[in-house]
């Protein structure tokens, strides 16, 4: 009785009462551009898949090597994802703050 409810446990932390994977979703950044020179694009991508793989919604991009660095988004799906639970990485929530959008999410 004991093991089952350890087990329950622990599935219950990965699914939800229909029994589908809960998907944690994170607004990032995706690296690309040649060698040695970076530009990356801004994406709503699952938390579980790699820096450069698979994305669920492109919403701008963000080039470091211009001066100052130029950062194109779409203000409106970003809030959007915001506000339906997506979590912005550290380097993509200070762009976002500096952007002012993540005041329009949080009100």
């Amino acid at each position: 009785m004991t093991r089952k409810v350890c087990l329950d446990t622990i599935i219950s932390k990965f699914d939800n009462c229909w029994g589908e994977p809960k998907t944690m979703l994170k607004i990032r950044l995706r690296r690309v551009g040649m060698k040695k020179q970076p530009s990356y694009r801004i994406v709503v991508a699952d938390s579980r898949a790699p820096r450069d793989g698979a994305y669920v919604d492109w919403i701008g991009h963000y080039n470091p090597r211009t001066d100052p660095p130029t950062v194109k988004l779409d203000d409106a799906k970003a809030t959007k994802w915001l506000q339906s639970g997506a979590q912005p990485t550290a380097a993509l929530e200070r762009i976002l703050k500096n952007l002012g959008v993540m005041d329009k999410a949080s009100s």
